[in-house]
Formats: structure tokens, sequence, C-alpha cells
């Protein structure tokens, strides 16, 4: 099938490399789940998340592969037998693979989904970045899996960020400040506004371009969506609680 008009993908897909990332059209779920929901322990109807993998998986033309995420920064390198049915679930957030045709997919509804890609799509990889995630280090834990990986230096990567909660929406406490190592006592900063007695205002996809920039990856781009203030396209617990996941996934196009 095609890519429902809405979907998201980085400029850099196409080619040698696909990626994407669902919305909440396409699907066949409904309430809450309306209608793209992938993800199979939130609820939904077992029979309408299966429904809604296939048509993921008939987008990408590739073999997606999830994660059990637990917003930690552990990366796994994945491959063949990882997309079999019945394989075992990795738990970590973010994945990394070298084969062709193997779709490195991570879930969100408010966390940030990261696509990355290496020079002429020898590697690519997918991270699932909340706020406990992101300060552990898992982007920095990706970069280094998957530089090598494919042989190839931070500054040669590509890095997309996909729909997250946005920066009007993220209200955080001290310790979300603290996690990343700013005092709230005397914070002064564009990624933390407060917006009244201990609470602020976080910015999550700008403090992942922080985060990539110090690693050493200079070529970032998407990063613009909020998904709690798109009720009508996208996923968001924040916003909803009980609602669905949507999926974002990267893969090296499998030769004809």
């Amino acid at each position: 099938m095609n890519r429902p008009a809405g979907w998201l993908a980085p400029d850099w897909a196409g080619g040698a490399v696909g990626a994407l990332m669902t919305t909440r059209v396409g699907g066949v779920s409904s309430g809450p789940y309306a209608s793209m929901n992938v993800g199979i322990a939130v609820g939904d109807d077992a029979d309408h998340v299966v429904a809604n993998r296939a048509r993921f998986a008939a987008a990408c033309g590739a073999a997606p592969v999830f994660l059990h995420q637990v917003h930690g920064c552990s990366v796994v390198r994945v491959g063949a037998a990882d997309a079999l049915p019945g394989a075992a679930m990795h738990e970590a957030d973010a994945l990394v693979t070298t084969e062709l045709g193997i779709a490195c997919t991570v879930q969100a509804a408010d966390c940030l989904p990261v696509l990355f890609v290496a020079p002429a799509g020898r590697a690519v990889a997918a991270a699932h970045a909340g706020w406990r995630g992101l300060a552990g280090g898992v982007l920095e834990a990706t970069v280094a899996a998957l530089c090598e990986a494919a042989g190839c230096r931070p500054a040669e990567l590509q890095a997309w960020l996909g729909a997250c909660i946005g920066p009007r929406a993220f209200e955080v406490g001290a310790d979300v400040l603290e996690a990343f190592g700013a005092d709230p006592s005397r914070v002064v900063s564009v990624r933390f506004r407060p917006v009244r007695p201990g609470k602020w205002l976080a910015d999550l996809a700008g403090l992942a371009r922080d985060r990539l920039a110090g690693a050493g990856v200079q070529r970032v781009g998407g990063g613009d969506w909020c998904a709690v203030e798109d009720a009508s396209r996208f996923f968001s617990f924040r916003r909803d609680r009980i609602t669905g996941r949507m999926a974002a996934a990267v893969w090296i196009e499998a030769s004809d």
C-alpha cells in the first residue's frame, strides 16, 4: 500500500533508505484508538492492532522490528531473525540495523521518536526519547552504535525528529530540570520556561537537538509537530491518557 496522506517522513527518505512516522489516520481501530493505533498493550482490540501493524508493514515495504520500550538508553542491533513471527522482543529504547528490509521501529504518543541514517544507507537506527531516556543518553548511545555499525563519524549522520509533546504543552517539575543538569533555583534556559512556582515548560525536541549537537550530529531535521495540540492528527498520552501509539520507522531498502 502507499503511505496514507498525512503520515510524516524525513526529506532524506527515498532511494536507498525509507522512513516514515504514522499519524492517527489510515487504520481500523475505533474509539480513543481511532484509527491507526499500533500499540499492543494500551487496551485496543488485538485484531485491530494486528490489522494496523500489517498496514504499517505494507506501507514500509519492510519487516518492522518493535521494542519493549522502558525509557532507558539501551541500544540493540537487529536483523532478519528479530522480524520473524514469535521472535523475542528486545527490552531497549533504540535499535540499529545494517540489513536490508528490516524496519527499525519505535512507538510514541508524546515521547520523541528519532530516526537516523548513515552515509550511503550503510546502516540506520531509530530511538525512543522520552525525557528520562534523553537525559540518560539514549541519543548519544544510538549515535555511537550507528557509527560503529556503519564505520562512520557522527558528523556524517543525518537525524530526523518526529512528532512529540511540544514546548507549549510539556509542563515539568524540578526533577526534569535536575535530570538535565539545570538548577531549578536559577535556571535560565530557552529549553525550560517558568510558568508557575515549581513548574516549567520544557522543549523536548530542542533538548534532543542539543544532545545530538553535543554528540557531533550536525544535520538534524523535523521536530515541528506537537502531539498534544493536534488531537485530530496525533495520539497523546498526556492529553487523553487512554489512547493509541504511533510508529516511526527507518529501513534500508531491499534491492529488486
